[in-house]
C-alpha cells in the first residue's frame, strides 16, 4: 500500500511540474515573425522546430495546406487525365519533411495492387470538378507505373536466438505479464 501511494505522488508531482513548466504563449503579432512558408508539397506543413523551449502551435488549416487523414486516398491522375491509383500513404522522415508518396496502382478494390513511391514534386495538383476534392496528376501512364518497382516497407530485423530454449528467452518459471498476479502485486 505504501509503495502505491509512493508512485502515486511521485507521478502527480511530476504532472504538476510539467504543467508548472509550461509557459502560456503569447499570441504572435503579424508584423514581429512573418508566417511559416507553405511547404512545397501541398500535403503537410513543416514541423514547427521549438526554440528556447517553447512551443509552437498551428492553430488552423491553411486553404494551401491539406490534412494527412484526407490525403490518403486522394485519387492519381495519369497524362491521360484517367484515374490510375490512389494515393496509400506517406512517407517522411525524422524531421516531418515528406519524402514520397505511395501510390497504389492497379487491382480490384485493393488486392493485387502495387505500391510506388514518387518524390512529391512528381505531382501536379488538380482541382476537383464540382466541389470535388482535388486531384494529383502524374506525367506517367498505368503502364509505366505498373512496371515501375515496387515500394518495400521498412521490415526491422528478427531477433535471432541461439541456443535451444524458446524464441525470445520466454518459458522459464518467470510468469507472463511483467511477474505480476492479478491483484496487481508480487
Amino acid at each position: 500500500m505504501t509503495k502505491k501511494l509512493m508512485i502515486g505522488a511521485a507521478i502527480g508531482a511530476l504532472m504538476a511540474s510539467t504543467a508548472l513548466a509550461q509557459a502560456p504563449s503569447s499570441p504572435s503579432s503579424s508584423s514581429s515573425a512573418p508566417p511559416a512558408a507553405a511547404p512545397a508539397s501541398p500535403s503537410a506543413a513543416a514541423p514547427a522546430q521549438p526554440s528556447a523551449g517553447k512551443a509552437d502551435f498551428v492553430t488552423s488549416q491553411k486553404p494551401d495546406q491539406w490534412l494527412a487523414t484526407k490525403f490518403r486516398g486522394t485519387e492519381v491522375l495519369g497524362a491521360d487525365n484517367q484515374k490510375i491509383g490512389d494515393v496509400s500513404d506517406i512517407l517522411f522522415d525524422k524531421s516531418g519533411s515528406i519524402q514520397a508518396y505511395v501510390v497504389s496502382v492497379g487491382g480490384f478494390l485493393g488486392m493485387g495492387a502495387k505500391e510506388v513511391a514518387l518524390a512529391p514534386n512528381s505531382f501536379d495538383v488538380v482541382p476537383g470538378q464540382n466541389g470535388a476534392a482535388p486531384k494529383l496528376k502524374i506525367s506517367m501512364s498505368k503502364e509505366q507505373l505498373t512496371q515501375a518497382q515496387n515500394f518495400a516497407r521498412y521490415e526491422p530485423p528478427r531477433p535471432t536466438t541461439t541456443g535451444s530454449g524458446p524464441a525470445g528467452g520466454l518459458g522459464g518459471s518467470r510468469p507472463m505479464g511483467g511477474g505480476m498476479t492479478p491483484s496487481g502485486s508480487k
